[in-house]
């Protein structure tokens, strides 16, 4: 099942990007990709769902194909109004969302504010306190200041992934290489904003995340990383406590980065989520 590449222009007139699979009368479904990913890193969910759903991932701005903004607008807020003005743009009444890191919070705040709008909220590795404390908000905040912005090669790029993503498979590393970075004037560099991007990181107060947790008002499925430094066992377990709607789930030999470390179990985890959701259910 081939992508379809589209674009569409939001509010403040940056030219987003994203990719769509599947029937147009299908269950609608949003995917939010991390930090510095981009839409191409759902496909093999995408695949695993076939065509009894529309999907549509986001290149969320400064990343991929859309548009680069100033670095004062990658904040929480900004990424909600891109997801307002995308579901505006697709006629989306109710829908399915799905965050991972990020993405999850873009769609925990976005579930705050449009709460009659998901059909279901899935959120991979990512709770309320995750971006400002612990090891890995401090691993992301080293990785934001210590990485280059460019290499002198695809050989030193390839290294730069093996080295800050251990457990990526070859599949994974390869849309790493082929969708996060390009080969501009003799060297390789970020198809993302990078320097923009660590910049708001690094100086940008994360969203607190509790309040939408505990508005939440739809089946919500948290998906931890057995092995993640991002999301605390702890963490995961208050949100399960605070909110009937929480549903929490570890995947074993998985880190932060789930969908990537172990894309079998996270795609069977997803489907079976969403068969448990009667609205959500493809009925071609």
């Amino acid at each position: 099942m081939a992508a379809e590449s589209c674009f569409f222009t939001n509010r403040s007139g940056l030219r987003l990007h994203y990719l769509c699979w599947g029937e147009p009368n299908g269950v609608p479904l949003v995917l939010l990709h991390g930090l510095r990913a981009y839409a191409q890193t759902w496909e093999s969910l995408a695949q695993a769902l076939g065509r009894g759903y529309r999907i549509y991932a986001l290149d969320q701005r400064g990343r991929g194909l859309s548009d680069w903004a100033p670095a004062a607008s990658y904040h929480t807020q900004s990424y909600v109004e891109d997801l307002e003005d995308l579901v505006a743009h697709l006629h989306l009444e109710r829908f399915v969302l799905l965050g991972h890191s990020l993405g999850g919070a873009n769609a925990l705040e976005y579930s705050r504010q449009h709460a009659d709008r998901l059909l279901g909220l899935i959120i991979e590795d990512i709770g309320p306190g995750s971006s400002k404390q612990g090891m890995g908000a401090e691993r992301i905040r080293r990785e934001m200041s210590q990485t280059p912005l460019q290499f002198e090669s695809w050989e030193a790029a390839r290294a730069f992934w093996q080295a800050s993503r251990p457990t990526l498979s070859e599949d994974g590393l390869a849309s790493r290489l082929a969708y996060s970075m390009l080969e501009r004037d003799g060297a390789i560099g970020w198809r993302h904003d990078q320097q923009g991007i660590a910049e708001a990181r690094l100086s940008i107060e994360p969203t607190d995340l509790w309040p939408a947790v505990r508005a939440l008002q739809c089946p919500s499925l948290f998906i931890r990383g057995g092995c993640s430094d991002f999301l605390p066992l702890l963490t995961l377990q208050a949100m399960r406590g605070g909110n009937s709607q929480v549903q929490t789930v570890e995947i074993a030999n998985a880190s932060h980065y789930v969908h990537d470390d172990q894309p079998e179990a996270f795609n069977a985890l997803v489907t079976d989520f969403l068969n448990t959701l009667p609205q959500a259910r493809p009925t071609i």
